[in-house]
């Protein structure tokens, strides 16, 4: 391994404010004030409310899912997991054996999707710069890329993206990397041009690619986005049962699961190899994962990857989660109250202040685990299950520590948490085929039951918990009269990406940024790494604004 490079920073000193920051899900502001070239202070605020929870006061719970899951377009099918699970827990119905290796089946085709859709093409280009790859050599691209995959690539075929990139330079666009990253000399970019070539040939290839995760998760859901085969009690893909679909989905599986083996890992490594000094930059310290994959769906226990909560970076000691002490503040949030509530008893009472206080912030509550910030996803996910000793995840997490030489201390950071989602991606790369073996066998025996039949209580309560691609999410229903009485939705980008607490407690993502060098207030990619490595997801503009000279730096990110 070459020596660990040094993050360049500059004496920068003021207020830095991206906003909207992009290549996210939603509206996102972020506001930092630098010291000395290193952010001493961050306001994670949430621009756009919705006002969803109250659209679904008094409807049949059954419709619920065709709303929530319209809360995002890119992980739709787990909002609609989660509102299936929470009826499905108010009502107490088991469900078919079948119908739970479908529902995991599609949560892990979008596990792949999501994971590689964050890592080319939301992620990468803060660290890959498109245009260092024209002065690439294709012939030592080529050779790097047979050093570290078993898919090979050719010189010609470097040649034609370096001729694409050309002609998009040259026509004055960047055709989908147009103002897509921080280009023309930025220090804190590392990597040699051949690595840029190689990570840009596959950026192109994985646009292609990740259609056939979002069709294989059709095969079953009958569309993608926003599926359409969930019901309380199961899954009606009844077509899905036939060996012709079945087909269909295994060869799409296979395909998008040789792509991650083969070249999403490999090119992860070598990217994190070039950017090791992000071992030390935007860790957190508290870790919650609900688990996810159940054998049994009513029962958290029998979940594939298993729940738990881990605390100040401490893998020797592992704490049960425990559901009722979740709770959501307001304090600092753009709602009326000042009291933490536990979901079934939360209100979305919006009152909106101004933008730029530093009081009530942002429309993102404030959820915290036993008054505790916690970070969900993948980082939380692979270190609890790591904890757990794990025997699918412990040999992945192993030969990436190994590969890039680094410890599990170095997993608690900007770093880490892109790796782990990589290696979930590979985790779910080889378990569906677990799960779609065993749901072959099953329709063979002729077990074709995907469903079970159940009526809507007349008063209940119940909560859908889902680990998404990005993190712990849960459902909370209240019945009465058949109808919903409330509903609360407590999501992933709640917990890392919401405001401070009563208390004061930084929300994840406000604590990683702490402590980020910036080496170009102007150009700050640092901050965005730390940011998009907790997968929020949309495009838009970026204003960098100087309080000091008010000189707006303006640029977009795709």
């Amino acid at each position: 391994m070459s020596e660990m490079k040094q993050t360049p920073q500059s004496s920068f000193t003021g207020p830095i404010v991206i906003d909207p920051l992009t290549r996210i899900e939603g509206h996102l502001r972020i506001e930092v004030e630098v010291e000395n070239g290193r952010v001493r202070d961050a306001r994670s605020v949430a621009t756009l409310y919705r006002g969803l929870e109250q659209i679904l006061i008094g409807r049949d719970p059954r419709d619920v899912q065709h709303f929530t899951q319209r809360t995002c377009g890119v992980c739709t099918y787990t909002h609609a997991l989660a509102s299936t699970r929470a009826l499905e827990d108010a009502i107490g119905v088991p469900i078919p054996v079948n119908a739970t290796h479908i529902r995991n089946l599609v949560l892990g085709m979008l596990y792949m999707h999501d994971h590689i859709v964050h890592f080319y093409h939301l992620h990468a280009l803060d660290f890959v710069d498109v245009t260092s790859a024209l002065a690439a050599d294709p012939v030592r691209a080529a050779s790097l890329a047979a050093s570290i995959s078993e898919r090979p690539v050719t010189a010609d075929e470097l040649r034609a993206v370096q001729a694409k990139l050309k002609s998009f330079v040259e026509s004055g666009q960047l055709g989908p990397f147009t103002n897509a990253c921080f280009l023309g000399g930025h220090p804190a970019y590392y990597l040699e041009p051949e690595a840029n070539l190689v990570a840009t040939a596959h950026y192109l290839e994985a646009l292609r690619l990740q259609v056939k995760a979002a069709r294989a998760m059709a095969v079953f859901g009958a569309k993608n986005p926003h599926t359409q085969f969930l019901v309380a009690g199961g899954v009606t893909c009844y077509d899905g049962l036939t060996p012709e679909r079945i087909q269909e989905f295994e060869g799409l599986y296979r395909e998008v699961r040789d792509f991650v083996n083969q070249v999403y890992i490999p090119d992860l490594l070598l990217v994190a190899g070039a950017y090791k000094d992000w071992t030390k930059i935007g860790g957190t310290h508290n870790f919650m994962t609900f688990g996810e994959f159940p054998g049994d769906e009513r029962k958290l226990e029998t979940r594939w990857l298993k729940p738990g909560v881990l605390y100040n970076r401490d893998l020797s000691s592992l704490h049960p989660f425990d559901p009722t002490k979740i709770e959501e503040h307001v304090r600092h949030s753009w709602y009326e109250g000042e009291e933490a509530r536990a979901p079934y008893q939360g209100e979305t009472r919006p009152r909106f202040t101004y933008m730029g206080d530093k009081d009530r912030y942002s429309w993102m509550k404030a959820p915290r685990y036993d008054g505790h910030a916690m970070e969900t996803g993948p980082l939380a996910q692979v270190l609890v299950a790591y904890a757990q000793e794990n025997p699918d995840v412990v040999p992945l997490v192993d030969s990436v520590l190994k590969s890039l030489s680094i410890t599990p201390a170095d997993l608690f950071s900007t770093l880490g948490r892109t790796a782990a989602r990589g290696i979930e991606a590979a985790l779910a790369a080889k378990q569906v085929g677990v799960w779609l073996e065993a749901f072959k066998e099953n329709v063979q025996s002729g077990d074709r039951k995907i469903v079970e039949d159940c009526t809507v209580p007349e008063k209940g309560e119940g909560v859908g918990f889902v680990t998404a691609p990005r993190g712990g999410l849960s459902h909370w229903l209240v019945i009465e009269n058949r109808k919903v009485a409330n509903f609360q939705l407590v999501v992933p980008s709640t917990w890392n990406l919401g405001p401070r607490c009563a208390k004061g407690i930084m929300s994840a993502v406000e604590e990683a940024l702490v402590g980020t060098p910036v080496a170009d207030p102007e150009r700050p990619v640092e901050i965005l790494r730390t940011v998009h490595s907790f997968d929020p997801c949309i495009a838009c503009g970026v204003h960098v604004i100087d309080s000091r000279t008010n000189r707006v730096q303006e640029f977009r990110i795709l």
